[in-house]
């Protein structure tokens, strides 16, 4: 493992975020607020973990690890409260990239190797308490998971000798060295606990101190140095934006050599204000920001394109984007799928908002939810049908119908396409 990654830990009880598992100290009553912090200042990853103590708990705890998917800009594991393959399922469908099951309860112990056939063993990674633990359990867990977390200091120089899966280790311990030391560990890819999850932890800072001690932080960096790079006449490099989703071209910007060093260090997009000669971080007094997709350098090595995910507008104006205004020519597209389901959709939520008589969407929205699902429900029947058939026209057809009919479902639920392409995506 070349690189190693900090990973605060997010304690929910009660609906709280607290400090340790066993005290239960309260750190932060705003848990998706901290988890933000963290993901904006820093983070390379985030553990979240359900102390729940009933059912009713359990859910406002998994309700929140959504929430915190939605605003963080990380990977998120999440676990605690497992008692059947359907927590796994509710935790993975929060956007976690994967459930984390506690090998210390017999529950989840014997759930390991089902829950790895049905969501993939990559989805899957275990918490341990002890050596003994993985000694034991070695080949099961190689076999059905992909990542140990640590829930205290062990020998880790005998735990690598054990496995090779990597692990995040998980400690209380509040001391620098004891950090270093743990990240310098062969297989450790990350560490959290007490101290990196401190609620104004200074991230960038911690892993200044790291690479002076030799270790290597995130594999977040640049594979060509800035003095390489062919500048324009104000000593600037042209960046042409593009969100990643839509490749939609969002702003033209320029960077200068601390613009450049601050945008790999943070991931988020960082310029040179040519109007103000300081350095600008995009986002910093809105809050839209631009997280880094992808960076890559022109043929002539004179302009670069990064590939963003762009958070609100792009523009000051408002505008997603900053090239709103036509000059020649149309930008009409009937075939991006996406403009397609958008235009649908904003058409939907406007009969919603606007009401046309005679309009058979409102009609749906004046009879309410139950006419709308029993819609769902029969256009579902009549796809079924229509997909024994030999002619796939009809399948086209039944198909739209059911999309349409979704779409109608979605803005009475308060769900937009944003929402649906995120979730797959973090499937």
């Amino acid at each position: 493992m070349s690189y190693k990654r900090l990973t605060p830990c997010v304690f929910i009880y009660k609906g709280k975020a607290v400090r340790w598992f066993d005290d239960k100290e309260v750190l932060s009553e705003d848990v998706v607020g901290l988890a933000k912090y963290y993901s904006d200042r820093g983070a390379d990853e985030l553990i979240v973990f359900d102390l729940s103590d009933s059912d009713e708990e359990h859910e406002e705890s998994i309700n929140l690890m959504r929430k915190i998917n939605r605003v963080i800009r990380i990977p998120m594991i999440a676990g605690g409260n497992i008692k059947r393959q359907e927590d796994v399922k509710k935790i993975l469908y929060t956007g976690a990239k994967r459930a984390v099951l506690n090998l210390s309860k017999q529950v989840c112990t014997e759930m390991l190797e089902e829950v790895s056939k049905r969501f993939g063993k990559e989805r899957i990674a275990v918490s341990l308490n002890d050596f003994d633990a993985l000694f034991k359990q070695q080949h099961r867990i190689e076999e059905f998971s992909t990542e140990i977390v640590f829930m205290h200091r062990l020998d880790l120089n005998s735990v690598m000798n054990v496995t090779e899966i990597p692990c995040v280790v998980l400690t209380d311990t509040m001391e620098e060295s004891e950090i270093f030391k743990i990240l310098k560990s062969t297989g450790v890819k990350g560490v959290s606990g007490k101290f990196v999850s401190q609620p104004h932890f200074d991230f960038n800072a911690f892993k200044e101190a790291c690479s002076e001690e030799g270790i290597k932080m995130t594999s977040f960096e640049s594979m060509m140095d800035f003095s390489e790079f062919k500048l324009n006449s104000d000593g600037l490099l042209p960046v042409v934006v593009q969100d990643y989703k839509t490749n939609a071209v969002l702003m033209v910007a320029y960077m200068d050599e601390e613009a450049f060093e601050h945008t790999i260090k943070t991931g988020k997009m960082t310029y040179h204000s040519r109007s103000r000669n300081e350095l600008w971080v995009k986002g910093e007094t809105s809050g839209h920001f631009q997280y880094v997709k992808t960076l890559t350098i022109d043929c002539d090595k004179d302009t670069l394109l990064a590939k963003v995910e762009q958070i609100g507008a792009a523009c000051h104006t408002g505008n997603p984007t900053c090239f709103f205004q036509p000059v020649a020519g149309t930008d009409d597209d009937t075939t991006d799928p996406l403009k397609v389901f958008e235009s649908v959709y904003a058409t939907i939520k406007d009969r919603k908002e606007h009401p046309k008589e005679g309009s058979y969407t409102n009609y749906l929205f004046d009879k309410g939810i139950d006419k709308i699902l029993k819609k769902v429900g029969e256009e579902c029947a009549e796809l079924i049908i229509a997909s024994k058939n030999p002619n796939p026209e009809e399948v086209k057809y039944e198909m739209s119908d059911l999309l349409y009919h979704a779409m109608v479902l979605m803005v009475e639920r308060g769900i937009t396409w944003d929402d649906i392409t995120k979730e797959l995506a973090d499937r």
